[in-house]
């Protein structure tokens, strides 16, 4: 291994407390998950390590993108992990990415970095010509907003 990482990230100070932004992920990621005009399904969020992560994502024109994966670390308010290495039960399947979000309050805000690390440098360059910061921008972007309305009630 030469210590290569092949991540891609994005950061972002949101105006919401951190609690508002975890439970915008826990009870409101169907709303925020990927960039409008695509929507978001959540079939199963079992979050806890080794739980199912199932979202379905459609496109504006039929487009169906399931994410079928599991959850490597969850610690509330703070880290998800997850990965699409393995479906529920530790099945291998053709991996793309170990995905993170890191939540860290910072006074009445949080300071959210997103990322994807992959196990090649081609799939890495393949997720980043797929547009990866402007996708992952739009998401944090959205997520602010779900995020600051639940603040706000």
């Amino acid at each position: 291994m030469n210590g290569e990482t092949f991540e891609l990230s994005i950061e972002r100070l949101i105006d919401a407390p951190v609690a508002a932004v975890w439970r915008a992920y826990t009870d409101h990621l169907a709303e925020w998950f990927c960039p409008a005009p695509w929507r978001a399904e959540v079939v199963a969020m079992d979050l806890r390590v080794g739980g199912r992560s199932a979202i379905t994502m459609y496109g504006p024109h039929d487009e169906v993108q399931p994410n079928e994966g599991v959850y490597l670390e969850v610690l509330p308010e703070r880290r998800i992990v997850f990965t699409d290495a393995f479906r529920d039960g530790w099945y291998p399947q053709g991996p793309f990415i170990v995905g993170f979000m890191d939540f860290a309050p910072e006074g009445d805000q949080t300071r959210y970095r997103g990322g994807a690390r992959h196990w090649t440098r081609e799939a890495m360059e393949q997720h980043q010509a797929m547009g990866f910061e402007t996708g992952w921008t739009k998401v944090a972007e959205q997520l602010e907003t779900v995020a600051k309305r639940i603040a706000e009630s």
